[in-house]
């Protein structure tokens, strides 16, 4: 098998949906037996006592968590189609349909929000974390 390089790696990861990434990223955890979530734990663990207060003011990773699409579904499927970039028609409705569901994950405060605005305007119920 060859080997592939970083670049190409990125270049396969960026044609693939929301929907085929989060795929990949089970099957790659079971593989290797590993989590997403562990560099996270082992980079805040080292901290002082008062570093949960710090860690908190300090976040700049957001995950935007749809709770409900509410009573404009059709429109809110419509604007995760605009927020999330590369899902098709069938991806939306599912992540719509699947609710409550991660929509976008670790990104930054002012994409997090904007994303917020427009589908809690199209009748969504957003919760940020």
């Amino acid at each position: 098998m060859a080997k592939l390089s970083a670049d190409e790696l990125l270049e396969a990861f960026e044609g693939m949906t929301l929907l085929e990434l989060s795929d990949f990223l089970k099957k790659f955890e079971e593989k290797f037996d590993v989590t997403a979530a562990a560099p996270v734990a082992v980079a805040a663990a080292p901290g002082a006592a008062g570093a949960p207060a710090e860690a908190a003011e300090e976040k700049d990773e957001f995950t935007v968590v749809l709770e409900s699409a509410g009573d404009k579904k059709i429109q809110v499927i419509k604007v995760v189609r605009e927020v999330v970039s590369g899902l098709g028609l069938k991806e939306a409705k599912e992540l719509v349909e699947g609710a409550p569901k991660p929509i976008l994950e670790n990104v930054a405060k002012d994409v997090a929000d904007a994303a917020k605005e427009k589908l809690e305007a199209a009748g969504a119920k957003i919760t940020l974390k």
